[in-house]
């Protein structure tokens, strides 16, 4: 049975922005290859320099005693649920064992820097199958930056997928944010139809490249419309709505509106309008100002009938309780070392958890200007 995790977020994904700053040894196939979104491929018989070319990282085999390492930066730091070691495609040449740690830094450590963290297991040293999806559930509620994967003692893993829930660091959300955003604490929490492609990649960072990274509806023969229903990072007002329907041509949909709620999601008079039924184009970047001064906490995306969109940006002002639960909902999810590092002050670190009816220490509070 598939765990519930797999449909969160890839963490890790080189879409979101993450990378591979390092590992000891890609010999026969380069380590960022771990992190791309896309499923592993194989061609047979397809032999560059260094032998048979694997869309996986793949290390030399070992003559002395030892491990491998690569070192993953999380594209969105958060809260790890599960992770993925896909071995698709090595069959002889796959690590028997292989474990996961993770470590939380400021700012963006170098190599060495890294290799100097603290690190802490999330996936405990495990056996590996060939040719698999390996599945790991993770038991941990701390905010992660970034993960180490080590082989035992080496081969070929085809890709390393890091589910989990983002936290943002409130820090860096000063002043109009894009609510909506995966990378600042957005979240899907249902959509009538993901036929063709997922709807979080409506929140994701960036331009998509192509029409796949969008979110597409199947075609509807009924006299409904198609919606997305999300959870914005914290409650705020929404200033401005972008809806892109970049790339789909001959498949937008003609109309989008956009209403929102504070609370009670289940409450149909809960909800109200934030921009009425209005025409889109088909491959553009619509950009509407919303005259609604109303915080909200979710906004539902209907689009007329079906079609497919890009990006769904919300931009606007977090109110004061919504960034209080950004800055409780950071500070509690730091790591001890990482805290300390943040704030160097022992007693407000051990004060953690912090109960959402608890006022925010003045360190923490500050933040929030």
């Amino acid at each position: 049975m598939t765990p519930a995790w797999t449909t969160l977020p890839d963490l890790a994904s080189r879409r979101l922005g993450g990378a591979v700053p390092w590992a000891n040894d890609e010999f026969f196939a380069e380590r960022e290859n771990l992190i791309k979104p896309e499923p592993p491929v194989f061609q047979t018989y397809t032999f560059g320099h260094k032998g048979q070319v694997y869309d996986g990282w793949e290390t030399r085999r070992r003559r002395e005693p030892g491990v491998d390492q690569a070192i993953v930066r999380l594209g969105v730091a958060g809260v790890v649920r599960g992770v993925v070691i896909d071995t698709a495609f090595f069959k002889g040449n796959y690590p028997p064992e292989g474990s996961v740690e993770a470590c939380a830094l400021e700012g963006y450590p170098s190599a060495e820097e890294l290799a100097a963290a603290s690190w802490h297991p999330i996936v405990s040293r495990s056996k590996l199958a060939g040719d698999a999806e390996n599945v790991f559930d993770v038991d941990s509620d701390r905010r992660w930056t970034h993960v180490r994967l080590t082989i035992y003692p080496d081969g070929g893993v085809a890709r390393l997928r890091v589910h989990g829930d983002p936290i943002a660091d409130p820090r860096l959300l000063i002043g109009a944010v894009d609510l909506a955003a995966l990378e600042n604490g957005g979240e899907i929490l249902d959509a009538s139809n993901v036929f063709y492609s997922k709807p979080t990649n409506l929140i994701s960072p960036g331009f998509a490249a192509v029409m796949g990274d969008g979110w597409e509806t199947a075609r509807r023969r009924d006299d409904g419309n198609d919606w997305v229903l999300l959870r914005l990072a914290a409650e705020g007002v929404v200033r401005i709505a972008e809806l892109d329907t970049s790339h789909f041509k001959g498949n937008a949909p003609g109309w989008a509106s956009l209403s929102g709620c504070a609370d009670r999601v289940d409450d149909p008079a809960a909800w109200f309008e934030l921009m009425p039924k209005t025409r889109l184009q088909p491959d553009t970047r619509h950009r509407f100002v919303l005259d609604v001064d109303r915080a909200v906490q979710h906004v539902r995306l209907d689009v007329f009938p079906d079609g497919g969109m890009a990006r769904l940006r919300l931009s606007g002002d977090p109110t004061d309780k919504g960034r209080a639960f950004l800055l409780r909902r950071w500070f509690n999810a730091l790591p001890a070392d990482h805290a300390m590092a943040v704030f160097d002050n022992k007693t407000i670190v051990d004060a953690r958890p912090l109960d959402a009816d608890q006022p925010l220490p003045h360190a923490l509070s500050r933040l929030a200007r």
